[in-house]
């Protein structure tokens, strides 16, 4: 999904994620708002959407942080332990994880006063699976009989689907019951199907929204704890409470903005002085010998979250400079990431030794074995027998993230230890950083990343790197690796985990994405705020702000 920029931690699993969550300030409410009205306002920092504002369509961090205020899902997931938990689903029954019958909550409204109904899910996926609508999140529909057809084909080849391309619309898996019942077919089983259903691509669409899909991208009409009041682009967004919300994590404060920031040094100066409520990313300057920790007393949290830092080698169609598994091999190993999470993250961030964060069940310790280990010897051979590399090698960031120390530490390691020109390169703004890597112009090697959209060991694998994946940012394709991910879907348990590590260890033969390190929650808050959780996705729950 959405590439983030948070921090370190490693926990052994989700028994220790529950119990590290609940750490260091935050509200042991359990997650869900005041029961009273909800009052004041707070400022939360964000960064400019790179789309409108469709849930379908958003999978970055500035764009989702809104969205996932605006709506509810038929699942939530639970702020302490990332369990998933039934929210607008009243029941979601399967007797073979193949055939699921869905049953919605009466009564349930969206922001302008019309109910949610079974067709606004079916209508919302079917368009988010529609190759027409090129929406970023249709990978997810995958599973759902009828999604090739309703894709359609780019039979000319010019990486854009018309209408003639894709003249069905309607995944046939998808029946509507009743108003409140309706059946998904999956084309094998899906055991974890239930548990993918929070995420924003399952979220429903008023009916509004099919009439005017740009109109409802700059003034979104949801139906979760928060509507929409305005978006100044590269400045703010502002939500406010919706008072008719019948969800169970209702709002405590009323009014919240999200500040853009260009710099995040700047907003943790605001955070300090009190013209920003909530952060929920430390920068590194701050991170150095814990200051962060003494600046702001006892508001701040640290801990352990889903997400992982890499780096992605350009597409071969745009840089085929390394199409070579040795060369990308060799790289990876040329980086010293135990010394550069000690020196710029203040030992904030755990090396990475795998593709899944070690948050969820399933995550294999070492799975990326000597790849991901720094070995300048081996290193040096493995890059002579490839024939090294020509030319400069940037490694491109988005300079209003707090990139700029850490990509340049991974060039220097890679330049000290193969003798290449590697060049941390930034680009001014997210959202046009974003832009050039859709439209695959950056060469060389470009910051990645991922938070989980759902706790599971496919959610660091599948939407990321499977073939036309709507986060595949570099075009992987392996065939064995698709296949691998459909077989592990149709098991349960222990099996599922075992046959998703064989998927993980064709991407570290592959290493066309180079795992750095996994991030931990460091967050702080001002003097104006009296409790706040943070979820295992690295988010602010803002339903459990409390002012004070």
């Amino acid at each position: 999904m959405r590439v983030h920029r948070r921090t370190s931690g490693l926990v052994a699993g989700a028994a220790t994620l529950s119990l590290i969550l609940a750490a260091c300030g935050s509200d042991e409410g359990g997650g869900s708002g005041g029961g009273g009205a909800a009052t004041g306002a707070v400022t939360i920092n964000g960064s400019e959407p790179q789309n409108p504002l469709i849930p379908l369509n958003t999978n970055e961090s500035g764009g989702h942080d809104i969205t996932d205020a605006l709506t509810t899902g038929l699942v939530n997931y639970n702020p302490k332990d990332a369990a998933p938990v039934n929210a607008m689903a009243e029941s979601i029954e399967s007797a073979d994880n193949t055939n699921f019958t869905i049953k919605i909550k009466k009564g349930w409204k969206f922001h302008d006063g019309t109910e949610v109904k079974a067709k606004n899910y079916v209508d919302s996926w079917n368009w988010g699976a529609h190759g027409l609508n090129a929406a970023n999140l249709s990978f997810f529909y995958e599973p759902i009989v009828g999604f090739t057809e309703v894709q359609g084909e780019d039979k000319n080849k010019d990486d854009k689907v018309t209408a003639d391309e894709a003249p069905i619309k309607e995944m046939s898996g998808l029946k509507i019951v009743d108003d409140y019942t309706f059946t998904v077919q999956t084309t094998s089983p899906v055991s974890n199907f239930p548990g993918r259903l929070g995420y924003s691509s399952f979220d429903p669409l008023p009916d509004s929204f099919f009439k005017d899909p740009k109109a409802y991208g700059d003034k979104p009409v949801g139906n979760g704890p928060f509507k929409f009041v305005s978006w100044t682009h590269n400045k703010e967004i502002k939500l406010t409470a919706y008072t008719d919300y019948t969800g169970p994590d209702k709002a405590s404060v009323k009014d919240v903005t999200f500040k853009i920031y260009q710099n995040q040094d700047s907003a943790y100066n605001d955070l300090l002085a009190g013209n920003l409520d909530i952060m929920d990313t430390i920068p590194t300057a701050a991170l150095a010998g814990e200051k962060y920790q003494s600046d702001l007393g006892k508001n701040w949290v640290k801990q352990a979250q889903g997400a992982i830092q890499t780096m992605s080698f350009a597409s071969p169609k745009t840089d085929p400079r390394f199409n070579n598994k040795d060369l990308r091999h060799a790289i990876s190993m040329a980086v010293d990431r135990d010394t550069i999470t000690k020196t710029i993250f203040a030992g904030t961030r755990t090396p990475a030794d795998g593709f899944v964060s070690p948050v969820v069940d399933g995550a294999k310790k070492g799975a990326c074995g000597e790849f991901c280990t720094f070995d300048p010897a081996k290193a040096k051979a493995l890059y002579a027998k490839a024939g090294g590399v020509t030319g400069t090698i940037p490694l491109t960031y988005n300079a209003d993230g707090d990139h700029k120390g850490w990509t340049t530490a991974v060039c220097n390691s890679i330049n000290k230890t193969l003798g290449t020109k590697c060049v941390a390169t930034p680009m001014t703004t997210f959202d046009l950083f974003l832009e050039a890597r859709d439209a695959r112009t950056l060469k060389g090697l470009f910051r990645t990343g991922w938070v989980m959209d759902y706790p599971h060991i496919e959610n660091f694998l599948g939407p990321i790197y499977g073939t036309g994946a709507g986060s595949n940012d570099n075009d992987y394709s392996n065939p064995a690796f698709d296949a691998k991910l459909k077989e592990a879907a149709a098991a349960k348990g222990e099996d599922a985990n075992k046959l998703y590590q064989e998927a993980e260890s064709i991407l570290v033969e592959d290493m066309t994405v180079i795992p750095l390190w996994y991030y931990a929650t460091n967050a702080g808050w001002s003097k104006n705020i009296s409790s706040v959780q943070f979820s295992a996705f690295g988010d602010v729950a803002i339903s459990t702000i409390k002012k004070k």
